[in-house]
This record gives structure tokens, sequence and C-alpha cells, in this order.
């Protein structure tokens, strides 16, 4: 039941009804309603900052799983990059070493990936360490894995041509057994016989009669036949490929001609005594990579491991050279 009200008129000392108009009611309801709306409008706030909403507590649970799959995905590629690196030094200290290929540069395995600022758009999110450092680890993966195959396409391309190479080094001795005299003068410092001052003696000098059969040590192509009276005298230079060289000087003659292609085993000339010689012999040398290299260690396809140490002691004596 409506409740009426009433004032008190001291003019006539009786009491009145209140008689409301429509622009005070109207003005009552106005100031209800902005109340309300005002008070309302508190309690939203309020319950926003103080309690999560059905969908907020979703999108954070979703949130925190995605936290927990990165950090997952991060220890998951620390683990890949500990398996990458040692793929790494297997494929380095095993399979190019096989090859006798060069490693990669760490300095190309391990170079960085380009741009400036390349993970701006993942900062400033609270989470944004976690981010940059799980994309930066898939980046440097990634290149890795590149490059790694990269080095798996040069070592099996390397094993194809395996029997080529084998053919192709340097591997036996350029005077057989049966006419060698002995090894006059091994790898290292030796006396000069012109000047009779230790020098250093960049090959093996075989002591041979003059006209002894001289074989071509590897297969391979002629890179050089030169005929002088001075220095290495008649000789004849081989390139074998996959970075080596041969050189067999002091000859006679030579049966060989420039570009022209040879077998392991073939004659290519006759031991003699020309150019800077003090007796007949073969001085013999093998180039790896444009270095000189202790041709003794090449000599394995002919002779027995007692055969191969006898012949590396008697290639290391301190003796005169023949050249």
């Amino acid at each position: 039941m409506k409740k009426t009200k009433y004032f008190y008129d001291k003019k006539t000392l009786s009491f009145k009804k209140i008689e409301k108009n429509w622009k005070t009611k109207f003005k009552n309801i106005l100031v209800f309603l902005s109340t309300s709306s005002f008070f309302g409008l508190i309690m939203v706030i309020v319950a926003l900052n103080l309690f999560d909403s059905p969908k907020e507590k979703m999108l954070i649970r979703e949130l925190d799983k995605l936290v927990l799959e990165f950090e997952l995905m991060d220890k998951d590629l620390t683990q890949l990059s500990a398996v990458l690196e040692n793929i790494k030094d297997r494929d380095d200290n095993i399979y190019r070493v096989i090859f006798e290929a060069d490693p990669i540069p760490n300095s190309i395995r391990k170079a960085g990936i380009g741009g400036t600022n390349r993970y701006k758009d993942l900062e400033g999110f609270d989470n944004s360490n976690l981010l940059i450092s799980t994309s930066k680890k898939i980046d440097q993966i990634s290149k890795q894995l590149y490059i790694q195959s990269k080095s798996f396409d040069e070592v099996i391309e390397m094993a194809l041509k395996k029997s080529e190479m084998m053919a192709s080094i340097p591997a036996i001795q350029p005077v057989k057994n049966k006419e060698l005299k002995r090894i006059a003068s091994g790898y290292g410092r030796r006396i000069d016989p012109y000047y009779k001052k230790l020098k250093f003696h960049y090959g093996v000098d075989f002591s041979a009669p003059k006209g002894t059969p001289i074989y071509a040590t590897g297969n391979g192509k002629v890179a050089k036949v030169q005929k002088s009276r001075r220095g290495f005298g008649n000789h004849v230079i081989i390139n074998h490929g996959f970075g080596y060289e041969s050189l067999y000087a002091h000859m006679t003659k030579y049966t060989v001609r420039k570009g022209q292609k040879v077998k392991r085993g073939d004659i290519i000339g006759y031991v003699g005594s020309s150019g800077k010689s003090t007796a007949p012999h073969l001085h013999y040398e093998v180039h790896k990579d444009g270095k000189k290299i202790n041709p003794a260690y090449y000599f394995h396809n002919d002779l027995s491991p007692s055969e191969f140490d006898r012949m590396l002691e008697l290639s290391s004596q301190e003796n005169q050279s023949f050249d």
C-alpha cells in the first residue's frame, strides 16, 4: 500500500497532503537511476578487478598451458642442440678425417642469424624472454642443420669417389724393392752434399742403378715435365687430384708428356743423376694441398708392417742427401 506523505502548513495550522508534480517525479526518477548506475558501475569494476570471468579463466588456463609447452620445447631444443653437437663432432673428427677433408670452421657452424632486431615483435610480453630464447634456438638449430646437411652431401660425394681417391693417392714406392739398393736419405734435416751444411730435405732419395724404372705412385695426370741440368734435373710432376701431387727428380729420361693420364704402376721414366745430384738416385716428394709432406708415410701398399717400420727407421737417419 502506497504511503501518503503530508506537511504542516503554519499559515493554516493544518496538515496538507504533499502533491508531486511531473517535474519532481522525473527528477526523483533521474536521481535514482543515476545513483543506481553509479553504484552498479562501481560494483562491476570491483568485480572485474577482484574476480575473473569464465572466459578469462579459460584464457588464463590456455596461457599457462602454452607457457608450459614452450618451456618443454625449450628443454627439447637444448637436448637437440646437444645431439647436433655430437653429430658435428663425428662429422669433423671421423667422417671428414676418413676422407681427408678439412673440418667445417666453427665460425661458419656457429654463425648468427641476420637482422639487427629479428625478435622485436616478441618483446613487451610477460614471457618475452622465454619466447625470444626459444625462437633463437630454433633459428640457430635450423641453420646448423642446413650446414650439416650440406656437409653430409659432401661426405656422400667423397664416399662415392672413395675408390677413385684410393687409386689416386700416392701409395707405393716409385722404385721396386728388388731394384732398390737403399734409402739414401729421408725427409728432414740432412747435410747438403754440395755445401756440407744442414738443410731441410723435403723428399726421400732412393739409391738405384742408372736406368732403373720409375713408377707412378698413384693415378693422375702429368702436370709438368722438364728437362734441365740444374736443380731437380730431368723431372716429372703428377697431379693425382684430391690435393695430392708427386715429384720425381734427377731422371736420366722421362717417358711421359704433359697432360698425359697415368695409372699407379705405369713407368714414367728412369733413374739418373741429372741436375744437382752426386750419384744415380731418385728424389721423390709428395705434396698435399701445396704443402710438402713426408713421402715415407705413403708406401703402405708395398710393404709389410715390419718392412714399413724398417723403412721409417732408415729414412729418419741423419745422413747426407744425394741432392
